[in-house]
């Protein structure tokens, strides 16, 4: 083992060049990484150490990707630079890199889209090539271009397959001369709103607006009325300017109740081309995916060789040279129409990786340098099911999903917890969610010999994975993989608002399940006062031993779906003063609890014998004293554990008065303001946009709750602000 050595220096240009010698001198394959996966299933292609390769490769991205294509480069014996931000100095990949380079400041547009201090790090610190990830300067012809020509590698497709597919109009011509299904639409690019208007109105409602640089559900709306073409044509041209720098607009029929279903592809130089089965990617929010699926349980193996074909089609037609994906919406009677081609490494991969046993980055690296494909379409099978959550920094109860920001207090993956579980991520503990970029944790991946075991396995990992400082969309997740018409494969783009159409409230508890949270709530707080008698009595405790006691305890549990609380009186006793033995009383019922009960474990895992033998996987946040977060099926309920007396005392509290929510708009999640249209004085009208708030390269528009005169603007363009701040007030 080495020590970290650093070395600093400013570049002309003002960037920062830092260097850092690994730590960690083995590559060897046979070493296991849970953040990407035991290397030993990649087994179709192993890597080769006596084959030629890149010496050193710059990643042009930041987080879990950035990650990810490091581990692969480590395990084939390839250095790696890394480019970042200021505020992401202290990063993941950063210290994870053999080299690393500060590109410029927050702000994506000054820092991971500046192609020319990518290229100047690639100058620097004499990178023979690039990775670019996903996003940012993945799909960028220009930056390609650019690469070439100053001598270095792009790890990708040739630049003319990205500008051919990377725009949606033209692609769709091409995939049409290609014989490649296609969705009715406008075959041209939208000028104004009007123009908008009266294409969606040609082809018939409802239609989907899109960028056509676009990707990663940026860009897009779905508008079934002119109202809404108007609307989705300004905030879709908004945020492709903001996110991919290109704000050209298409339209095109949307296809309703469709299966979103693609279609990886794998490319070399020598004209071979290969299909490596589908992914499932239907459950959306936002037009963006939540939970993947590999293979697709709706896919018969016709549909599956007819759709593999087609994507091959389509990238021969192109010259392709890459890993990519060809993406298809798939209607009730297992018709698919081309959407659009990725031509890029997808989030969504790792699943791709799981059941084909190949190493895709691997195969990117490989084909770039110039190497032929080693693989043979008849090699391609699928062993077993896989799944990828999603994890994000968001608050599922808004809209599925709207960002939080914050720093992880503790963070725990569970790797080592459960079977069959990767976790590709590129935070740990103490990491920081900003405003400036996807609010993403970790893409959570469990893979079984069927669909079954990969979900009960997703579960369970979901249940143990500890992460505290942000708001996290794992309720939302762990409610889905447990749903019946999910777990039955009965899915469609469409499945969160008809699953959820009130919202996502939570999980839903039987008696059962309420009486064992009442009763390990009420166990966890007389183990917290018995220990607290122990150190702060030692000299009695010998001859009194509180964990002998009988303890006594009223416990205030939140009704389902509701704000308002119901009690239960709880007698806890330790049998033979054991805290693994454990016996309550919940309103004269009672309830044995059997395992690890302990105040200092991140996660409880208990044997529960009350109507019905079960098991319990629980999360235990603690708070004021007196109240207990916890965490069960992946929601938390805030427990209250008190005195018989002060239970009484509290019926006599008032309640307190609510915020008339009619009169104000509040942000809904931190971010920057990115314009502003209400002004002091100004009559608006209900569902008026008073102004636009961004976050995470998305844009929200936020709307007056009634007809009124606007009292004060408290904001202005470009302001940051937090959650729950008051943007706009009404008389």
């Amino acid at each position: 083992m080495r020590l970290i050595s650093f070395k600093q220096s400013f570049h002309p240009q003002g960037i920062a060049l830092c260097a850092f010698r690994s730590r960690w001198a083995s590559t060897s394959a046979s070493v296991k990484d849970p953040r990407v996966g035991d290397r030993s299933i990649y087994t179709l292609d192993p890597i080769d150490y006596n084959e030629p390769k890149f010496n050193k490769i710059l990643i042009a991205n930041r987080g879990e990707i950035a990650c990810r294509v490091m581990k692969t480069a480590r395990a084939m014996g390839i250095k790696t630079v890394a480019v970042h931000s200021d505020v992401d100095s202290n990063a993941l990949h950063v210290k994870m890199a053999d080299e690393a380079v500060c590109v410029g400041p927050a702000p994506t547009s000054e820092s991971y889209l500046r192609a020319d201090r990518i290229l100047d790090a690639v100058k620097q610190t004499g990178a023979q090539a690039v990775h670019p990830g996903y996003g940012f300067l993945s799909e960028n012809t220009d930056f390609a271009a650019k690469l070439t020509a100053a001598g270095a590698t792009f790890i990708g497709p040739n630049s003319k397959a990205i500008l051919d597919m990377g725009d949606k109009i033209h692609s769709k011509r091409i995939a049409g001369e290609a014989r490649v299904n296609m969705i009715p639409g406008y075959d041209g690019e939208i000028a104004d709103e009007d123009q908008c208007v009266k294409v969606a109105n040609d082809i018939g409602y409802p239609v989907m607006i899109k960028a056509s640089a676009g990707g990663g559900g940026k860009g897009m709306r779905i508008a079934w009325n002119d109202k809404e073409a108007r609307d989705g044509f300004r905030l879709s041209k908004q945020e492709a300017a903001s996110s991919f720098g290109d704000d050209r607009m298409l339209v095109e029929k949307f296809i309703d109740n469709p299966r979103h279903i693609e279609m990886q592809v794998l490319c070399d130089k020598h004209g071979n081309a290969l299909w490596l089965n589908e992914r499932e990617c239907s459950i959306q929010r936002r037009n963006q995916k939540v939970i993947e699926e590999a293979p697709s349980s709706f896919v018969d193996p016709d549909m599956r060789r007819r759709m593999g074909e087609q994507a091959v089609q389509l990238a021969k037609a192109v010259g392709y040279d890459s890993a990519g994906t060809v993406e298809f919406l798939v209607d009730s009677k297992k018709n698919f129409y081309f959407l659009e081609m990725n031509t890029r490494l997808q989030v969504e991969h790792p699943i791709t990786e799981e059941i084909t046993n190949i190493d895709i980055v691997q195969q990117m690296i490989r084909v770039a340098y110039g190497h032929q494909l080693n693989i043979k379409q008849s090699d391609i099978g699928i062993n077993g099911w896989s799944f990828e959550s999603r994890v994000y920094a968001e608050d599922p109860y808004k809209g599925f999903g709207l960002p939080s920001v914050g720093r992880l207090t503790k963070y725990e993956e569970p790797v080592d917890r459960v079977e069959g579980i990767r976790c590709d991520s590129g935070i740990r503990e103490g990491s920081e969610i900003s405003i400036y970029y996807d609010p993403l944790i970790c893409k959570l991946v469990s893979h079984g010999p069927n669909r079954q075991v990969a979900l009960d396995r997703m579960r369970d990992a979901l249940d143990n994975y500890v992460i505290r400082g942000v708001t996290n969309n794992i309720p939302l997740l762990r409610d889905i993989v447990e749903e019946e018409r999910f777990r039955s494969g009965n899915i469609t783009t469409k499945y969160l608002p008809e699953t959820y159409p009130q919202g996502f409230e939570g999980a839903s508890l039987n008696g059962n399940e309420e009486r064992t949270l009442v009763a390990l709530t009420a166990a966890l707080q007389a183990l917290k006062i018995a220990r607290a008698q122990m150190f702060t009595n030692q000299r009695k405790a010998a001859c009194i031993d509180p964990l002998l006691k009988d303890y006594s305890f009223v416990v205030g549990s939140p009704k389902n779906g509701s704000d308002s609380r119901k009690t239960a009186n709880v007698n806890v006793k330790f049998i033979d003063g054991n805290t693994d033995n454990v016996e309550v009383f919940v309103d004269g019922t009672e309830v044995k609890l059997c395992g690890d009960i302990c105040l200092a474990k991140s996660v409880l895992h208990l044997d529960i014998d009350s109507e019905a033998s079960k098991k319990a996987t629980v999360q235990v946040v603690s708070k004021r004293p007196g109240e207990l977060v916890v965490i069960y099926k992946g929601s938390q309920f805030k427990m209250r554990v008190m005195p018989k007396a002060v239970s009484e005392l509290l019926q006599h509290m008032k309640e307190k008065p609510k915020v008339d929510l009619s009169s104000v708009v509040l942000s809904p999640m931190p971010g920057a303001i990115k314009t502003v249209s209400a002004q002091v004085g100004q009559m608006v009208t209900e569902g008026q946009e008073l102004c636009v708030i961004e976050a995470m390269k998305m844009q929200n528009s936020l709307h007056a709750s009634k007809t009124g005169k606007v009292k004060a603007v408290n904001v202005k363009e470009g302001q940051t602000v937090d959650e729950g701040e008051v943007l706009v007030e009404l008389e």
